[in-house]
């Protein structure tokens, strides 16, 4: 009898494990899945906001009184660091805001950044704008599944890719007065191989961000942050890539 029993509770805890993996299983999933959904969405702000602003500024080849303002005036610094600014205190204060409140900060910095982004239709050709951002696209999607599936950790990667983070700031900070062409292929070759990185690193991490006991209040913030790192992610390996790529006006 008491061997029965054992029997008995053996196979209905292996049974009870795989009950409890496939809850984990789909809870991740769903959770994954929800970070994506507001990263593109994200994106998809960014890109409509881009579109707007240059309509609005550029016409018939000239710069109407609000491109003057965006794009030459003091206030196109402004444009510029208002993104930054908004990273920031998203990311200072998310543990002291609401999910809704979070997720609206992220909607708006996502608007600020097309704003920002909407000066590249004036550098660059409109299908080479569209080509790029299809090979960011596909780039990326591989990039974020292999960091999703890989059973390899990829945590000794942070520091690494911290550091030339760092340095692609400061290197692009100088050349902004040094004006080296030489110096901005070197930053975006670099840039691509850095921000290619940090697409797999940061799905891995934020996978593992992932906690079934989570109320739906941190998930929701858990699932902001994750979109808002693979957002980044996404906009600045286009930027660096359209940089290579890019064929200019």
């Amino acid at each position: 009898m008491s061997t029965f029993d054992r029997n008995n509770s053996q196979r209905f805890g292996m049974a009870g494990a795989r009950a409890d993996a496939g809850v984990y299983d789909a809870g991740l999933r769903a959770y994954m899945l929800r970070v994506y959904n507001y990263m593109a969405l994200g994106l998809a702000i960014t890109g409509i906001f881009a579109v707007a602003t240059f309509s609005l500024a550029v016409s018939n080849g000239a710069l109407t009184p609000l491109g003057v303002a965006l794009y030459t005036s003091p206030l196109k610094w402004v444009v510029m660091l208002a993104p930054l600014a908004m990273v920031f205190f998203l990311s200072a204060r998310i543990h002291a805001m609401s999910a809704s409140a979070a997720q609206i900060t992220f909607w708006v910095y996502a608007a600020l950044m097309g704003l920002s982004l909407s000066s590249i239709f004036m550098v660059y050709t409109g299908n080479s704008i569209a080509r790029v951002f299809f090979i960011t696209a596909a780039s990326f999607g591989a990039l974020s599944l292999f960091g999703y599936t890989t059973k390899k950790d990829l945590s000794a990667w942070g520091s690494f890719l911290f550091m030339g983070l760092i340095g692609i700031i400061i290197a692009s900070v100088v050349n902004i007065f040094l004006a080296s062409s030489a110096m901005q292929f070197a930053i975006s070759v670099i840039g691509v191989l850095v921000f290619a990185g940090l697409t797999a690193y940061d799905t891995q991490q934020i996978k593992e961000m992932y906690a079934y006991a989570d109320d739906s209040e941190t998930a929701g913030k858990k699932a902001i942050m994750g979109a808002l790192r693979l957002y980044l992610d996404f906009i600045n390996l286009f930027i660096m890539l359209l940089s290579l790529f890019g064929n200019r006006e």
